[in-house]
């Protein structure tokens, strides 16, 4: 019973027998960073739609290299985690079952010491008796030592009974030492045989635990060696999706030309056809790069500002936070009309993305995100935030199937909502809508990831917030 209670006991604790060296991480700090590397896991997968969002203007090889690389790279956070948790454990296992080795290798030495003591006492033991039983016999054949009268008698001269009564005592002393040695002897024998008995019991006891946390390393390697597989696979993974990213950075900036060709072309359309003179045109270009640059200098501050806060928090072990969007330009044009002008154009509004200015976690250069991203999955109806006139309903480089309703002039200025990315349109060019007409239904045409809504609000054909009149 007690030897199944310590194995039992020893499976269950072994891994914290052994205290870490001086200085080492314990297992308790490696399971805070395993704990703390989990928490930042999950902050990475709230981010994953987003980041997807953020990405719908990307070549979508790279697009999708990086989302997996952000995975990857969350992931690969725990496995390491794991990994040092799982070594120290192992260590602790096997510097536990060495020395439960060792105290068993002494205790099985003793053992055989004691056997050999052991048998080396019955030797005696046996030769001791024998000389014992010798003397009983010369006893009783009445060749021992000879009595007081004998003595007497038979000396010859004073001298000689001095001597024989000297070789008389001299036997006795040799016979009661003999006796003595004897008792003395099988004393120390049962002594050994006791002693020996316990030790057997802790040899057997030490066996018990030591095959326990033979078991326990093995299974603790066992872990160990796993561990190591998933890193060194999560590894290979970013470096294959680290090389796909770098073989398509030029591919990327060969979209992003095309993305802001589309963007300006869309730009002079609709200034076209409102009839903005060239000056009116140049003002606003004008206005639009100065803000552009505006915003690009906030938005590199706002990015080094997060990520060092963002190493601050990994290194204090705390939940990084999700990243913000930098504000929107202020020097935008002022939005016509206030919120509540716009509806909302679908049912259930839930944002993924929002307009503003935004670094490119890629490349790192900034770019506009010129409307408000709403959560459609593929084939949702859309509906027209306010009522106006269907300019097109066509397809469009970059904004896929595009649908451009003109409100007309509200506060003085020409007031525009476009509708990207269709599935297929509900409306044809040159329509009438009323507000909250069905006007198409989402997909994912178009420089896009991923079926969803991409809502654009155009103020004399400059892009503003459109949640400013949502």
């Amino acid at each position: 019973m007690l030897r199944r209670a310590l194995a039992v006991l020893l499976s269950v604790a072994l891994v914290g027998l052994v205290a870490p060296p001086a200085g080492a991480d314990t297992l308790d700090d490696l399971a805070k960073r395993q704990a703390a590397a989990e928490r930042r896991k999950a902050a990475a997968d709230d981010t994953i739609e987003s980041l997807e969002h953020d990405l719908e203007d990307t070549d979508q090889e790279m697009a999708a290299a990086y989302v997996r690389l952000t995975k990857v790279r969350a992931d690969l956070d725990v496995a390491q985690a794991a990994l040092d948790v799982a070594e120290a454990e192992l260590t602790s296992a096997e510097s536990a079952a060495k020395k439960l080795a060792d105290r068993l290798a002494d205790a099985q030495s003793e053992e055989a010491a004691l056997v050999t003591k052991i048998e080396e006492q019955v030797e005696l033991n046996r030769s001791t008796k024998s000389s014992i039983a010798e003397l009983a016999r010369r006893a009783y054949r009445g060749e021992g030592a000879p009595d007081s009268m004998s003595l007497v008698v038979g000396a010859e001269s004073a001298t000689d009974f001095v001597n024989r009564f000297s070789l008389s005592q001299t036997a006795l002393r040799v016979q009661t030492n003999t006796l003595t040695d004897l008792q003395e002897s099988e004393a120390t024998a049962r002594n050994s045989q006791v002693r020996l008995e316990a030790v057997r019991e802790t040899v057997a006891d030490l066996k018990t635990e030591a095959d326990a946390a033979v078991v326990v390393a093995e299974k603790a390697r066992a872990t160990a060696s796993s561990k190591r597989a998933a890193v060194a696979d999560l590894l290979a993974k970013e470096k294959a999706d680290l090389a796909v990213i770098e073989k398509r950075k030029q591919a990327q900036l060969d979209a992003k030309d095309k993305a802001e060709q589309a963007s300006s072309a869309l730009a002079n359309d609709i200034q076209d056809i409102i009839g903005l003179t060239k000056k009116e045109k140049d003002r606003i270009r004008k206005e639009k790069e100065a803000a552009r640059k505006k915003a690009e200098e906030a938005a590199r501050k706002k990015a080094e500002e997060e990520a060092r806060k963002k190493a601050e928090k990994d290194k204090a072990g705390g939940t990084p936070s999700t990243p913000s969007t930098p504000s929107p330009p202020t020097s935008d044009p002022k939005p016509p009309a206030g919120k509540g002008f716009f509806a909302y154009p679908t049912k259930v509004p839930h944002i993924t993305s929002n307009y503003g200015y935004r670094l490119h976690p890629v490349l790192g250069y900034v770019r506009l995100h010129a409307g408000t991203d709403f959560r459609a999955y593929c084939g949702t109806p859309i509906y027209a935030a306010a009522a106006g006139k269907v300019v097109w309903a066509q397809y469009r480089a970059g904004f896929g199937n595009q649908v451009l309703i003109n409100h007309g002039e509200v506060g003085g200025k020409n007031l525009m909502s476009s509708y990207n990315h269709f599935s297929r349109f509900a409306v044809s060019s040159g329509a009438r809508v009323s507000k909250g007409q069905l006007v198409g239904y989402s997909g994912n045409t178009g420089t896009s990831t991923a079926c969803h809504l991409h809502f654009e609000v155009y103020v004399d054909g400059q892009t503003v917030n459109p949640m400013s009149m949502l």
